[in-house]
């Protein structure tokens, strides 16, 4: 079966070679990739190419349907549906790059796979599953007739660890949404209106010092912080007067109570995340030397650590995408 599904200005088609560059574009962003159990971030390219085969492989095998998303000949992100006759359901998954988020697309993507998944296959319902901090997610799953039915934990490869998920199940009475009534779906009813208020963006700076061992690092946040427990890289809040650099400078004098040199900091990579009330953006700095010995010097606890043991340290959401490439490099 190689179906071509129609919704609106969106074409849902089989994944075919020539994606494997655009999905590997949309979907190599953390802010996707985050939210998705069973992909690594960085995502490699090659396995673009090794998971469109496989998808390909499975549809001709009837027990697996990826489809692109597509508008204008654009691929905008997948949705699909993999199946348990044992069960009689098929699990529903689906991503959008961030460009296109706020469009109404992932609603009317997922309900047309859905839909015609419970006309078509050997089903009696469609499930699916969603990270706890995904809300916009969950929003589209409502909005299409699902149901909660409970809060699980699942393996996430790209956060390294497990995380909890809401699990949803809809079926053929519940998803009673039309084609033409999903088509008819605007902003206003999209996982992301519009004419929400804009959130304020905090700029916040950080830095990976990098000793003679090629450690790295971290910063535990004491007791009566917010995120205590957390490990993070050294840095903070940049002021209205000040430069990233300047403010680097600062709280690591503040902080450990050592000297940067700016001409000894280099821009590294950086983060830029919705955090809800405020929308982060983080540039990370590199450092091999510096002036004094780093100390505690805000009740925090520090570590220098490998990098190949990053991922043994809780961290905020914002400093995990950091990990692989920090790893990467040493």
């Amino acid at each position: 079966m190689n179906p071509t599904l129609r919704t609106g200005s969106l074409t849902l088609r089989l994944l075919e070679t020539g994606d494997a560059s655009a999905l590997h574009r949309q979907v190599n962003d953390w802010s996707v990739v985050r939210m998705l159990s069973q992909l690594p971030f960085p995502y490699p390219r090659e396995l673009a190419d090794a998971w469109i085969a496989d998808t390909r492989k499975r549809s001709q095998q009837g027990d697996a349907y990826h489809f692109a998303i597509m508008r204008d000949d654009i691929l905008l992100g997948c949705v699909g549906l993999v199946t348990d006759h044992r069960s009689r359901s098929a699990s529903l998954g689906y991503w959008l790059g961030r460009d296109h988020w706020g469009q109404g697309i992932a609603t009317q993507a997922a309900g047309r796979a859905a839909r015609w998944a419970l006309t078509t296959l050997p089903i009696d319902r469609v499930i699916a599953d969603v990270a706890l901090d995904n809300p916009a997610s969950a929003a589209v799953l409502r909005r299409l007739g699902f149901s909660e039915t409970g809060v699980a934990s699942k393996s996430f490869l790209s956060r390294g660890g497990e995380h909890p998920v809401t699990q949803y199940v809809g079926t053929r009475d519940t998803l009673t949404t039309s084609d033409a009534e999903a088509d008819t779906h605007d902003v206003a009813h999209d996982e992301a209106p519009a004419s929400a208020p804009p959130r304020r963006t905090l700029l916040v700076v950080a830095a990976a010092l990098i000793d003679e061992k090629q450690r790295v690092l971290l910063a535990k946040r004491p007791e009566g912080k917010p995120l205590a427990g957390l490990w993070e890289f050294p840095g903070g809040k940049v002021e209205p007067e000040e430069s990233p650099e300047q403010a680097l400078v600062r709280e690591f004098r503040e902080e450990l109570g050592v000297e940067l040199s700016t001409a000894c900091t280099a821009p590294f990579t950086f983060v830029s995340q919705d955090c809800g009330r405020f929308h982060l953006l983080m540039p990370l700095y590199l450092c091999r030397r510096w002036r004094g010995t780093p100390m505690p010097r805000e009740g925090q606890e520090l570590a220098w650590v490998e990098a190949g043991r990053l991922d043994a340290y809780p961290m905020p959401a914002p400093d995990k995408p950091i990990i692989p490439l920090l790893r990467e490099l040493l």
